[in-house]
């Protein structure tokens, strides 16, 4: 599933960018023992019912809440230790595909701290309710 907005599939994009946790992360003594940082990135395929010709209300309800998705994968990163950035990445997705109005989820997990002649390593993962 493309993750851009698409009016004709009644389908729209939902993005949370750059979200830095502390977070127990990895395989080594060290990451368990103490967090480091940590970079998630979102992106959602998000039903639209107003595309592709109305506007629909103006009203929180009706839309998939960017903020309600950051503290959800705040809550998830900070509920203890995890081994793999893969693990971690598949739990955010899986927990924003509860939605019924999310139809996808894609979710990137960066350890930028890890390796000192890189900017970042990680990974993403996609999730999908078809």
């Amino acid at each position: 599933m493309s993750f851009g907005p698409d009016a004709t599939r009644g389908v729209r994009h939902v993005f949370v960018r750059g979200l830095t946790v502390q977070a127990r992360l990895g395989v080594h003594a060290h990451e368990e023992a103490a967090p480091q940082r940590v970079v998630i990135g979102i992106d959602l395929a998000v039903r639209d019912t107003h595309a592709p010709a109305a506007e629909g209300p103006d009203e929180l309800a009706r839309v998939v809440d960017y903020g309600a998705v950051a503290a959800t994968a705040r809550r998830i990163a900070g509920a203890g230790h995890v081994r793999l950035a893969e693990t971690l990445a598949e739990r955010i997705a899986l927990a924003l595909l509860g939605d019924d109005r999310v139809l996808s989820a894609r979710v990137s997990v960066e350890k930028p701290d890890v390796l000192t002649d890189v900017t970042s390593v990680g990974v993403v993962v996609e999730r999908t309710r078809f």
